[in-house]
């Protein structure tokens, strides 16, 4: 089982930018893809990024494709999102997710572990 600690999150105004991160710990979670969630109020659950462990390949949700980026650091078996243009619309609170295989995740199923997760408040 993998734990994951995430943070960065805050209150910023529209068009700035925060970094996330997330520390992932226990047995292969160097080897785990890595990726976020976010669930606004109201809604569901959403899809945001995730990154290959092995390779780095990663992929993004459209609505943050050209706006977020997703990075790891596998020494430290940490990940970020790097959230640039922000938009009252990305408030929500932001979960790290972790999984055994990088293609589930791609073909739509749900990360297996998740952290506590961290808010994310974009005013207009």
């Amino acid at each position: 089982q993998v734990q994951l600690v995430e943070s960065g999150g805050g209150l910023v105004q529209a068009g700035g930018s925060l970094r996330l991160s997330c520390a992932a710990s226990g047995r292969g979670s160097s080897r785990y893809a890595m990726g976020w969630v976010r669930q606004a109020p109201g809604k569901e659950r959403e899809f945001v990024a995730v990154i290959n462990w092995s390779d780095g390949s990663t992929y993004y949700t459209d609505t943050v494709k050209d706006r977020f980026t997703i990075s790891r650091d596998n020494a430290k078996n940490t990940v970020y999102l790097q959230m640039n243009s922000l938009k009252p619309e990305d408030t929500a609170v932001y979960y790290c997710g972790a999984h055994t295989s990088f293609r589930t995740v791609l073909a739509g199923g749900d990360f297996g572990s998740w952290g506590q997760g961290t808010q994310v408040t974009v005013s207009s």
